[in-house]
């Protein structure tokens, strides 16, 4: 998607803040609490944009190859993976047609990049193919039931960032997707995206925990 060239130089810069050091913080814990990850494990990871995950588990001893629809999204990924000396294998490539034979991966990972998938049961049937038998694969989202997808779906974010192209998804939109192979589902990201700095901590989401709806849902699917 074209749009995200635009968001590529810039996109790393919110995870810099307290906020989205504190988001990518959380959002690593509920994936990778779900989705048990051993060295030398093929992954791919569908929608890698700036490549957050697959240099996470690129460092994990896994070998990744990370697909996604934007060059520029791709080049900013590569560059960093370089600095990192990570062997990574980046392609541009689409999720309803994914260039690989099938059972070739492992596992599959794709976190904050179903929300721009419109048609997501096409896009199961094609990861679901790429996968080997006993695989596994890990969906994360925004949670458009919460705080977070109010502010995402809100006139500003609608208006002015890309999030005017997504389709928001809640936790049973995800359950609904390959419903028989469902293994597992978490939610994080009780903190409100307007929390003030003072109030950003882990204590803080487990109190929050017992009242708020998780920012963020993933999912996980075994073939």
């Amino acid at each position: 998607m074209a749009v995200f060239d635009k968001e590529a130089n810039s996109y790393d810069e919110w995870y810099k803040t307290k906020m989205g050091s504190y988001v990518d913080e959380v959002e690593t814990r509920c994936v990778f609490d779900l989705f048990k990850v051993k060295e030398g494990m093929k992954i791919l990871d569908i929608g890698c944009g700036t490549g957050n995950f697959s240099i996470k588990l690129a460092k994990m001893g896994c070998e990744v190859v990370a697909i996604d629809i934007s060059n520029e999204m791709l080049k900013v990924a590569k560059s960093k993976a370089k600095k990192e000396n990570l062997d990574i294998e980046f392609h541009n490539m689409n999720v309803y047609d994914l260039k690989f034979e099938d059972e070739y991966f492992d596992g599959v990972l794709s976190i904050t990049a179903f929300e721009f998938v419109n048609n997501p049961k096409r896009a199961m049937i094609e990861i679901f193919r790429v996968l080997k038998p006993s695989g596994k694969l890990i969906i994360g989202v925004i949670n458009k039931d919460s705080k977070w997808g109010e502010m995402y779906l809100s006139k500003k974010f609608q208006d002015d960032s890309v999030f005017k192209y997504a389709d928001l998804k809640k936790a049973g939109d995800l359950k609904g997707l390959k419903e028989n192979n469902l293994v597992d589902t978490r939610e994080c990201l009780f903190i409100p995206p307007y929390t003030d700095e003072k109030n950003i901590s882990l204590d803080k989401e487990l109190e929050l925990s017992k009242e708020e709806r998780g920012g963020f849902i993933c999912a996980l699917w075994e073939k």
